[in-house]
């Protein structure tokens, strides 16, 4: 007899998690789902002389984000602008070498173009992130609760569980977004390091040579002056 109460209890207990781990595992299948930002970053060489262009597929009510850095080239700047699917010219730079834009956006392509023209014959290396949020905002946020079931059972407070984990989801898509821009700064920073290296080690021997030429100058007048010039007769 106790052994079957024992076996009985087990099995209770095995049907109730069971029922807590389906629901669980639907709750993040859903959640999965709510792509509530999507981040991306490209690095590219612009020819001197070139202007290159990227276009964005956007949606009506979402926000693109785009921020850029030059890492590397003669006076580490470069024109830039942004136009709206109807061609309006909605942010424009001229000779920066970084900047961030936040756009309201409606359905079309965006157009972004990194200019360098103005360089005949410097090439840049150009860092850009886009972050694309609200692209999802044609579904219903209420639409998960139709694949939750037993949540009077489990006494679970799924509302709460979706804001956590979205709010985490943020903070973690954000610390990424920042690191990637710290590894561009850091880009930057070596490769202008790297070029004042080069620069001073130049100028040194350019200075050390003529150094030594206007040593030897000096030795050559100070021993002339001490030379007798007369000639001896016998």
């Amino acid at each position: 007899m106790v052994t079957c109460s024992i076996m009985e209890t087990s099995r209770a207990f095995l049907c109730v998690l069971s029922v807590f781990v389906a629901v669980v595992s639907e709750r993040f299948v859903v959640l999965a789902a709510f792509s509530q930002s999507l981040d991306s970053d490209f690095t590219f060489t612009l020819p001197a002389g070139r202007k290159e262009c990227f276009y964005q597929s956007m949606k009506k009510d979402a926000s693109l984000e785009i921020e850029y850095q030059v890492l590397d080239g003669a006076g580490l700047d470069v024109d830039f602008f942004i136009s709206s699917p109807s061609g309006q010219i909605l942010f424009s730079d001229y000779r920066k070498s970084d900047g961030v834009h936040t756009v309201e956006t409606e359905d079309g392509d965006y157009m972004f173009c990194f200019d360098n023209t103005f360089s005949t014959v410097s090439e840049k290396i150009i860092f850009f992130e886009l972050i694309l949020d609200n692209m999802d905002a044609d579904e219903d946020p209420d639409d998960w609760k139709e694949y939750v079931h037993g949540t009077d059972m489990l006494d679970m407070k799924l509302e709460d569980i979706m804001d956590t984990i979205n709010s985490v989801k943020a903070r973690l898509g954000k610390s990424v977004q920042i690191q990637t821009v710290l590894r561009a700064f850091e880009a930057r920073d070596r490769n202008l390091q790297e070029s004042n290296f080069d620069r001073v080690n130049f100028w040194s021997v350019v200075n050390l040579v003529v150094m030594v030429l206007v040593s030897a100058v000096q030795v050559y007048l100070v021993r002339s002056l001490f030379e007798d010039k007369r000639k001896i007769r016998t």
